[in-house]
């Protein structure tokens, strides 16, 4: 699915030397590509404040920590997602609100919204699906007319950026209160391991976000929060500092792949080619197609049959997820249910070549027959 060996050779000779550096000073916690890959990363996204952490889903798990929510406060969040959008809030003690996704985006539904609101709703989870974003514009409208938080789950889509009706545009991820994205390695902006970060534009929440993530304490000793122990390593942040410098031409390659596949699958009949939104640009985390009258799952393991990865991204829905059980929810998603049979994602990365191309192509347009 992701060709990682490959895009390590083009930028070896660059991250080699900072890996030697950083292990002969021994810096490895809060060094100085730390510091520098903040202030790099906060620019290229044009947002006030960024605090690096350990993962994606501590980036979840921090934000929500310091929106000062109470257990049985309510989250909307799409169902249709990866499990670590949901399980923090069951984490905190919070209830997730499973709302549908659009057909098209795969995102939010945000005409959902206004069904499930209740008094106990506090905060609302999009997920920007696949590396394109959710309708920030109508989401953002209902948020601040109901007093809610938005915490956007990015970690699919930094690079992309929505445009608002009047024009003005902004990356995703610095819309809401808050974002969250992840440097999980096959991610567009990867490093090699774990790694995440938080993004805000509000000073109060990026002083709680930056104390949270670091048990709670502002000054050494002084422990003002409860928080947990959430950092970016320095060797890691050294990575990210030379992939943050090619990132456009990272996703300009996926596009680039997504272009091909869309022309080879367009006029098929059995395959609904991904949707691209006209407010948000699209970064191809995931090349998702769906497919139409035909076995999804039995054109996945005949894909594999020939040495051609695909992945089902998801094949169970959170709300159907035993850990939510507890909860008793009562929700009836049926164009999530739909979606969980249908969608296949095909291999997308920044070193695809021309002949595995073809390769893909023929062999899905041959499974499909």
């Amino acid at each position: 699915m992701v060709d990682l060996v490959s895009q390590y050779e083009k930028i070896k000779s660059t991250v080699l030397p900072i890996i030697e550096d950083i292990m002969s000073k021994a810096q490895f916690i809060n060094g100085p590509e730390v510091s520098a890959f903040k202030n790099e990363l906060q620019d290229y996204l044009d947002v006030k404040h960024v605090i690096p952490c350990a993962n994606g889903t501590d980036a979840l798990q921090i934000a929500l920590m310091s929106l000062g929510l109470k257990p049985g406060d309510e989250v909307i969040t799409p169902s249709f997602t990866y499990i670590a959008t949901t399980e923090v809030i069951a984490l905190l003690g919070l209830k997730p609100v499973f709302v549908e996704v659009d057909p098209q985006t795969f995102c939010i539904d945000i005409k959902q919204l206004s069904a499930v609101l209740t008094p106990k709703t506090k905060a609302i989870v999009p997920v920007h699906l696949y590396g394109q974003s959710s309708d920030m514009e109508g989401l953002m409208e209902f948020a601040n007319a109901n007093d809610l938080y938005v915490v956007e789950d990015n970690a699919q889509a930094i690079g992309s950026s929505y445009t608002f009706s009047g024009g003005n545009q902004r990356k995703t991820g610095t819309i809401g209160h808050i974002g969250c994205t992840s440097f999980f390695p096959s991610k567009n902006l990867g490093c090699f391991g774990d790694g995440g970060a938080i993004c805000t534009n509000d000073d109060d929440l990026a002083d709680k976000l930056k104390m949270i993530a670091n048990h709670g304490q502002r000054i050494k000793y002084h422990h003002d929060l409860v928080g947990c122990n959430s950092r970016l390593d320095n060797l890691q942040a050294g990575v990210l500092r030379v992939k943050l410098r090619l990132l456009d031409s990272y996703i300009d390659a996926r596009r680039k792949a997504a272009a091909q596949y869309d022309e080879a699958f367009a006029d098929n009949e059995r395959i609904t080619i991904p949707y691209r939104s006209s407010s948000s640009t699209h970064v191809f985390h995931q090349y998702t197609m769906k497919l139409n009258g035909v076995n999804r799952d039995e054109v996945h393991e005949a894909l594999a049959s020939k040495g051609i990865p695909s992945m089902i991204y998801y094949p169970i829905p959170a709300h159907k997820q035993k850990m939510f059980a507890h909860f008793n929810l009562q929700c009836t998603l049926p164009e999530t249910d739909l979606l969980t049979t249908q969608v296949l994602s095909l291999p997308m990365h920044t070193e695809l070549q021309e002949d595995q191309m073809k390769f893909i192509i023929n062999s899905v347009l041959d499974c499909i027959k």
